[in-house]
């Protein structure tokens, strides 16, 4: 079984938020597969299904992000995943232009206090993650004020056209590996 987990902050107010594009990536692999996200169980909202053969969980952590790792310690431990190649994590990058998608197998957190969490309580920095690019914060903005921002009107299509090229990046994750899937979309524009 694999275990998606797309990070954001539960509260309404933060939908369709930068920081929440993990969220979306989540809604969008609901869509394209018919999962529905109808169990509350490990501080996350998740859904149960199939992506081409491959059984998924697929979740949105309810814990707000910076402590986004409490809840993938729990679905880590009750499903009894190995995280180094059954745990894809998706989430935005202030370092990536709008819509640019960067897949890795492991890394730092560069920054991500989300993934600072995750990493923290995982005990390990090896496991594959998509990163969504969200833009760079404009000069004299503060992080959190943008992050928390929402796309400008240029930026949606590139936006909505990632959330397609990140549900085509795990479905090659699922069935070709993750070394696919970084040959296949590390290097394209949005």
């Amino acid at each position: 079984m694999y275990i998606i987990v797309g990070l954001g902050n539960p509260e309404r107010r933060y939908d369709g938020t930068r920081h929440n594009i993990g969220f979306s990536a989540i809604t969008a692999l609901c869509d394209a597969y018919n999962i529905s996200l109808d169990i509350k169980k490990h501080k996350a909202l998740c859904g149960k299904g199939v992506i081409e053969g491959q059984k998924v969980l697929l979740a949105q952590p309810q814990t707000y992000m910076n402590l986004s790792g409490e809840s993938i310690r729990e679905l880590v431990d009750y499903y009894k995943i190995d995280v180094e190649e059954e745990l894809i994590v998706i989430y935005d990058d202030v370092d990536l232009a709008p819509g640019r998608l960067r897949i890795r197998a492991k890394g730092s957190a560069g920054g991500h206090n989300g993934m600072k969490d995750i990493i923290a309580r995982l005990g390990t920095q090896v496991f594959p993650r998509i990163r969504i690019g969200v833009g760079e914060k404009p000069k004299g903005w503060d992080l959190a004020d943008y992050v928390l921002g929402r796309f400008s009107q240029e930026e949606r299509p590139m936006i909505r056209k990632a959330m397609e090229r990140t549900v085509e990046s795990c479905r090659v994750i699922l069935t070709q590996g993750i070394l696919e899937a970084m040959n296949q979309f590390n290097n394209k524009e949005a």
